[in-house]
């Protein structure tokens, strides 16, 4: 089977406020619930039909306090270039020193969907981008099974330098990382994001908590929701996990469709 065969799309139907309203009506099953709902955590099968009733916050003021406390030298780079360009000669960790190449992202600056991996590989730091090998390639095709290109997202990871021998990453990696991050939300400010695998996941979401039991929820990272899925690297190792990133990367899509909805009705005269 090839990698993307258990990913074929069936046809997306975005969400519309009056499909919303419809499920609001008298008599619906799943009404759809007041603007202030958490949705931190809310298990997929208990969702309302659908989403674009709920308001979906974009700021991450809470992520900047942490960027300015932890780096604030990072806090204050107005575009992603800048920190491309501060990436490159970043000596916050050891890993430049064996690194080939810098990795800090790429894609659109004003991405409704950003995507967050673990670290560069082999490939990544051959080239200087992110998600350009066997893995990147399945990853280009799932975007495109939910109608996105890599030019319509921005793709990164929690390291911007690879891990000698893919190691896991340490934890003083992650923690001088992270600054680069969190800013990179801050200026892309994306509707949804998807945390791909469980490294990406864990650091994210500050928990211990294995990929299962994050999958299948809609969580927050500083207002903005986020998604867990698969890392397209296992997908290669066990097909039996295309289904459920399937599931995961339809939801992420959902909630992006009902996002620009409630942005469209919010702006509506």
């Amino acid at each position: 089977m090839r990698p993307s065969d258990a990913l074929a799309p069936p046809p997306i139907v975005p969400t519309t406020s009056a499909a919303t309203a419809a499920g609001a009506g008298a008599g619906a099953t799943n009404p759809v619930p007041a603007a202030n709902t958490t949705m931190a955590d809310t298990p997929v099968k208990d969702l309302p039909v659908w989403l674009s009733a709920l308001e979906l916050p974009l700021g991450i003021e809470a992520g900047r306090l942490r960027v300015i406390d932890a780096a604030p030298e990072v806090a204050s780079l107005p575009t992603l270039e800048e920190i491309a360009q501060h990436v490159a000669s970043c000596t916050r960790c050891a890993l430049y020193k064996s690194a080939k190449h810098h990795v800090p992202g790429e894609g659109n600056p004003q991405a409704e969907l950003l995507c967050v991996g673990e670290a560069p590989g082999a490939n990544e730091d051959e080239q200087g981008r992110p998600f350009v090998g066997e893995a990147g390639q399945l990853l280009t095709k799932i975007l495109g099974a939910i109608q996105l290109s890599r030019e319509d997202v921005f793709i990164c990871n929690v390291l911007k330098h690879r891990p000698p021998g893919n190691r896991d990453p340490l934890p003083d990696e992650v923690i001088a990382c992270q600054p680069y991050l969190l800013r990179q939300i801050e200026l892309v400010r994306p509707r949804v994001i998807l945390a791909l695998g469980r490294f990406a996941a864990q650091t994210l979401l500050q928990t211990t908590t294995g990929i299962g039991a994050l999958r299948g929820r809609i969580h927050r990272f500083h207002g903005v929701p986020l998604i867990v899925t698969y890392h397209p690297a296992a997908l290669l190792r066990n097909e039996a996990w295309k289904r459920p990133t399937w599931d995961d990367v339809k939801l992420a899509r959902r909630i992006l469709d009902a996002s620009r909805a409630a942005s469209a009705d919010s702006t509506a005269p």
